[in-house]
């Protein structure tokens, strides 16, 4: 075929195939417009149907809205009326009562103009009854009022003592019987099996011979003990003993500890008397720590510091007036705690603070001052409370009170040292203590003589009737016994017993 042939039917194929593919794509178009419109007005007609009952919805939200409206509104108009009502009522009420009022208070008026014209009546007769009284008796107003005032100044001050006598009597009467029955309820209930003790401060040896060993060659073995222990060994002219002495009661423990031992392992030389020094320091600490533990545990105490144990403990070897400490704070700790128990205080800061009350006596031959105040300042650097603290300062009257647990620690300290057995002294001192006491009562004037009686537990003083009255001796008794605490130092209490007597003496003949 002729190649032009071809190019023309190739030609005429592909406008035929262009021809289709137009029509084609018109067709496609138009049905793809037609499924879009009809998309279109089903999704309009939808939108109308939503309005619509958006519409509605809306409708029938605005009736229910106006229909709650009126409801409030008709609610309200009705707590309106019924307020009015109530007003109404009230105003009523107020105007019988505002009538009320103005009738008693012409009454009122009418009575006070009354009582006026009484009154001045009185002024008039008591005026005329005055003037009678100057003529009769030739005084004047302001003479007869002086001698009344006398008079009655007179009789009251006798009404007066007479009066504080009585109740100081009777309240007297009733806290000694308070305090003797709790007292004697907390002695029954602790009573302790044994309440002196007194360190051991000679050492027994088996014969005179074992003191030249002591001694040692040139009194070396003698010079190492004092030495190490840091105590006096007295070797005297006493039959088969050596006699320990030292200030620290826990140096002369150790000391004796020591010297037992050496005596009964017989090797006595210096190296030897190191060794057993040091052991015998141990075992004092050992026993010291035990003690302070026991006690604590005993009373029922928790959270100490255990410094505070291990100064507690040392107390074991300390005395006062033969009495061991230990025991006496461990006694006091019970009493207190009895006694709080009783009167309805803290029980636990009653029995710590009268357990430590004491604590200061273990350094007191290391710190100056009294062992009150040590004991507070020791308790407060290792942080006890307040109260307590305050109890273990005042259990001698070198602070003020504050607190009720510090005075069931006072009264504690005084019972456990001052029952019978509790404590001896020698007889100098006794001696002293009951000058001292009746030359203390005797400074105060108007006292004629003063006694000491019960072992200087109780002091009477007689004084002149003519310088003191009875309200006098009344304050007398309080300034002597306030003096006492201030100047002197003794176990317990001192009872003030004042006697003022008059007598009248005649003769017949």
């Amino acid at each position: 075929m002729h190649p032009i042939m071809v190019v023309a039917i190739a030609a005429a194929v592909g406008l035929v195939a262009f021809g289709l593919g137009y029509v084609l794509k018109q067709n496609t178009e138009r049905a793809r417009m037609s499924a879009l419109r009809s998309e279109a007005e089903k999704t309009l007609a939808a939108a109308k149907t939503k309005l619509q009952e958006s519409e509605l919805m809306a409708k029938e939200a605005a009736l229910k809205i106006r229909d709650e409206v009126e409801r409030e509104a008709n609610r309200r108009r009705v707590e309106l009326e019924r307020q009015e009502r109530r007003f109404q009522q009230r105003r009523v009420s107020l105007d019988r009562r505002m009538d009320s009022l103005e009738e008693r208070a012409h009454a009122l008026e009418a009575r006070e103009r009354q009582l006026n014209t009484q009154r001045n009546e009185l002024d008039e007769l008591r005026h005329k009854e005055l003037e009678e009284l100057e003529r009769i008796a030739n005084l004047t107003t302001e003479e007869a009022k002086n001698i009344l005032l006398e008079r009655v100044a007179g009789e009251a001050r006798q009404d007066m003592a007479r009066v504080i006598r009585d109740i100081e009597q009777q309240a007297t009467e009733e806290a000694e019987s308070k305090a003797r029955e709790i007292i004697t309820l907390a002695i029954q209930r602790v009573a302790s099996d044994q309440v002196a003790e007194t360190t051991v401060s000679t050492v027994a040896l088996p014969s005179d011979e074992m003191k030249g060993r002591i001694i040692g060659r040139g009194g070396r073995n003698i010079r190492t003990i004092e030495n190490a222990t840091g105590v006096d060994l007295l070797i005297d002219d006493t039959p088969e003993a050596v006699t320990v002495s030292s200030f620290d009661p826990v140096r002369r423990e150790v000391a004796r500890v020591a010297l037992s031992k050496l005596i009964v392992d017989g090797r006595i030389h210096p190296a030897r008397i190191e060794k057993v020094v040091a052991k015998a320091q141990q075992e004092v600490d050992a026993a010291i720590q035990e003690a302070g533990e026991a006690a604590v545990l005993e009373v029922g105490i928790h959270g100490l510091h255990p410094e505070l144990i291990r100064l507690l403990g040392q107390l074991k070897y300390r005395t006062s007036y033969g009495q061991n400490q230990l025991m006496h704070s461990v006694e006091s700790a019970h009493l207190a705690g009895i006694m709080a128990v009783e009167l309805g205080a803290n029980v636990a800061l009653a029995k710590e603070a009268a357990l430590l009350h004491d604590i200061g006596k273990a350094v007191t031959h290391e710190q100056e001052g009294s062992h009150a105040l040590i004991g507070r300042d020791i308790a407060q650097r290792f942080g006890r409370p307040a109260a307590v603290v305050n109890a273990i300062a005042a259990h001698h009257a070198e602070e003020e009170f504050q607190s009720l647990e510090a005075v069931l620690v006072q009264a504690a300290d005084a019972i456990s040292g001052a029952r019978p057995g509790a404590r001896r002294e020698s007889l100098e001192t006794y001696i002293k203590r009951v000058e001292s006491l009746e030359g203390l009562a005797d400074s105060f004037p108007g006292v004629e003589k003063s006694y000491a009686i019960q072992a200087g537990r109780e002091i009477r003083i007689i004084v002149r009737p003519e310088t003191i009255d009875d309200l006098g001796i009344i304050s007398l008794s309080r300034d002597i016994a306030k003096k006492v605490e201030e100047s002197l130092q003794y176990p317990g209490q001192i009872k003030v017993t004042v006697i003022r007597e008059t007598r009248a003496v005649d003769y017949a003949k």
